[in-house]
């Protein structure tokens, strides 16, 4: 399988893991030394070395959300360098510091950047 196909096979897993709470499949093409970087605003506001860790926060952050829908709206590719702009409306299953309630719900844009070595996602960074 070329490249980017295989890299548009493992993001859409990714993707429909993510959707699912499967934080096993989230995980199934991720480097044990994957770096997860989330990015709001310009600024680094979280950033997790290792599959474990990322397993944690990813396990963590389930408890968030009731429901979670993340699409795909278009594609970069660069190299081993992957791009996508994505939608995605959260409802929130608990009540947060900023106000929010749960129950609420948020439609959002981003950008997801994957990166891959050896068919492995190795940096995964969250910008919004």
């Amino acid at each position: 399988m070329e490249n980017r196909e295989r890299y548009i096979t493992v993001i859409e897993n990714y993707i429909s893991a993510y959707n699912r709470f499967d934080v096993k499949g989230m995980c199934r093409d991720l480097s044990e030394d994957i770096l997860f970087e989330n990015i709001s605003d310009g600024n680094v506001d979280m950033s997790i070395k290792g599959i474990e860790n990322f397993k944690k926060q990813t396990e963590a952050a389930t408890a968030y959300f009731s429901e979670r829908h993340q699409r795909i709206e278009s594609w970069n590719f660069n190299n081993h360098v992957v791009t996508i702009e994505v939608s995605y409306q959260v409802t929130l299953a608990i009540d947060l510091p900023n106000g929010m309630k749960k129950g609420n719900m948020l439609t959002l844009k981003g950008i997801s950047e994957f990166v891959f070595e050896d068919h492995e996602i190795i940096s995964l960074r969250d910008i919004s």
